[in-house]
């Protein structure tokens, strides 16, 4: 730990950039619901709770407020009958997309057998192309 503080110091940080990223992004369900938002462009409550495996509404409710108070999603109450509230990624939260990518590619490299069907590795431009956002190959 001595030398992480020293390390820390010498560039004038208070805390680990990655650390505090893993403590943002490693709570259970968060890059779930921004994978539904910015892959499959999903912005509303029963969609990540019928889509996200072993969430309940509990959990989500919690996740959704923190990712709102953190300044990666943005909520909006929609004055329909019944009202019904809309969540959004921000441009904060839209930086997640390039680790959903490497993540991605970790899995089709490392992780074959569980990935795909034939359990054979691929990388990330061989299934997708490339110059491509892993969010455009979800658009309809």
């Amino acid at each position: 730990m001595m030398m992480l503080d020293a390390h820390l110091k010498k560039y004038g940080m208070k805390h680990c950039p990655i650390d505090t990223s893993i403590n943002t992004l490693g709570r259970k369900y968060t890059l779930h619901i921004l994978r539904n938002m910015i892959l499959l462009k999903q912005d509303r409550f029963n969609q990540f709770l019928e889509s996200i495996e072993g969430i309940n509404t509990k959990t989500l409710s919690i996740r959704l407020r923190e990712m709102e108070r953190e300044g990666l999603i943005s909520r909006v109450v929609v004055s329909n009958r019944p009202k019904q509230t809309e969540y959004s990624v921000t441009e904060k939260g839209k930086m997640i997309e390039p680790i959903l990518e490497f993540l991605a590619d970790f899995s089709m490299k490392y992780e074959p057998k569980v990935t795909f069907k034939d359990g054979k590795q691929r990388d990330f431009e061989a299934v997708f192309g490339s110059s491509i956002r892993l969010s455009s190959v979800y658009d309809y």
